[in-house]
């Protein structure tokens, strides 16, 4: 299953900045657009990973998931 995401990209001075729309906190910062969209796709799977762990840890035993698609 392919997830898409939106990211936001803007040159500030010499550096990129960016920011992806649907997940708060996963922005990054680097001196080019290419390595800004590199630092945004892991620092978003390293995130979905975090609260996936997160998220399961907090129901405890005897759960269950259901995928849910838009």
């Amino acid at each position: 299953m392919s997830t898409e995401y939106t990211a936001v990209l803007k040159q500030d001075g010499d550096w990129w900045i960016g920011w992806i729309e649907e997940v708060p906190g996963v922005n990054c910062q680097e001196r080019t657009r290419a390595d800004l969209v590199a630092s945004l796709r892991e620092v978003l799977a390293e995130a979905i990973e975090f609260n996936r762990q997160d998220a399961l840890t907090a129901a405890g035993e005897q759960f269950e998931e259901e995928r849910i698609a838009l």
